[in-house]
């Protein structure tokens, strides 16, 4: 892999509340290369939308508490006043959210919007920023962009809002952009139509991309490199093919067991994960999988139970966090 063009080293971002902490991220490290595109998977619950937050700064820091190094193309963006994200999201960095409707203001017309994304970081006039709202809607295969620019977000399907908001983080040209769940509440056909759109249109800017997913499909299909989160912790990280055909850690293991194949056949069961994902207030000792890991009992010492794993090295830009992960493994912890 290339210099990093962001890099995510030790971020843990915990909330205080009545009921006790809430470690929503512990320890994260990552890191992305210019042009590239990294999936962040795992259940919900996981960690992956707080640290697409974190990374936006999109966190309240009087409730809060962030931690780590978040380095952007140089830059430490925790070293940063609000002012100074503020004026990066947008330009330098942008989000598109997992629902449109709900991220699309219903009081304003998607034109209005889209030129507002283009005025907040420009200086530029309203006829050249509903120009480029026009092209915007035009480059994501919106018909007919220069009537629909005056449409409100009610007036459009779900894929077309989607496009929207491709449309609104794309407008200002940012060298990151962070998809949070991007095709979840929409048909099949779209979700396909969403996805070669994202990867269309990465190829032409040359976008770093960060996809947030629990769908492997779409992983499988976009992604460069594969981050696995569980229990607020990175697990595992490598090269897209290393994790779909050497994975060292039985979480990711697990993850890929489930998912239903067409060459099996249909008589065949999934094999599911057995559990559920663990209170991020209580979380358990040592290995935060080590309840559902059906491989705790290989390790000796109970030291799943007792000892937390560091994140390791197994080959060359692969790390796993597993007390049975061992450099130059190749078959994986199964």
């Amino acid at each position: 892999m290339t210099t990093p063009f962001l890099e995510v080293d030790n971020l843990a971002v915990s909330f205080p509340t009545e009921d006790g902490v809430v470690k929503a991220v512990a320890g994260s490290t990552f890191s992305v290369s210019k042009g590239r595109t990294l999936a962040i998977v795992g259940e919900s619950g996981s960690g992956k939308s707080v640290t697409a937050q974190a990374i936006m700064g999109l966190l309240n820091r009087n409730f809060a508490d962030v931690s780590g190094r978040i380095v952007l193309d140089g830059t430490d963006l925790l070293q940063l006043d609000d002012d100074q994200v503020r004026e990066m999201r947008g330009s330098v960095m942008a989000m598109i959210f997992q629902d449109p409707l709900s991220s699309l203001h219903p009081f304003y017309r998607i034109g209005d919007q889209l030129s507002e994304a283009v005025r907040v970081h420009n200086k530029v006039s309203k006829t050249e920023a509903r120009n480029r709202a026009i092209d915007a809607l035009h480059r994501v295969g919106i018909p007919s962009p220069d009537k629909r620019v005056d449409d409100y977000p009610h007036q459009l399907s779900g894929g077309m809002r989607q496009r929207v908001m491709i449309a609104m983080a794309l407008i200002n040209s940012p060298s990151l952009l962070i998809a949070d769940e991007p095709t979840t509440a929409l048909d099949v056909t779209v979700q396909a139509q969403i996805t070669e759109l994202m990867s269309e249109l990465q190829r032409e800017t040359g976008t770093t991309l960060i996809i947030i997913t629990h769908d492997l499909g779409v992983v499988a299909d976009m992604a460069d490199e594969v981050c696995v989160m569980y229990g607020g912790r990175v697990v595992e990280y490598a090269p897209v093919n290393e994790v779909y055909y050497r994975p060292q850690h039985p979480y990711t293991h697990g993850l890929l067991a489930s998912v239903p194949r067409l060459a099996t056949d249909r008589v065949d069961r999934l094999d599911p994960i057995p559990g559920n994902p663990p209170s991020l207030i209580n979380l358990p000792s040592g290995c935060v999988f080590h309840p559902r890991c059906s491989r705790r009992d290989e390790v000796s010492g109970d030291r799943c139970r007792t000892e937390e794993p560091a994140l390791v090295s197994v080959a060359t830009d692969h790390l796993v966090r597993c007390h049975l992960a061992q450099p130059g493994a190749t078959g994986g912890a199964r």
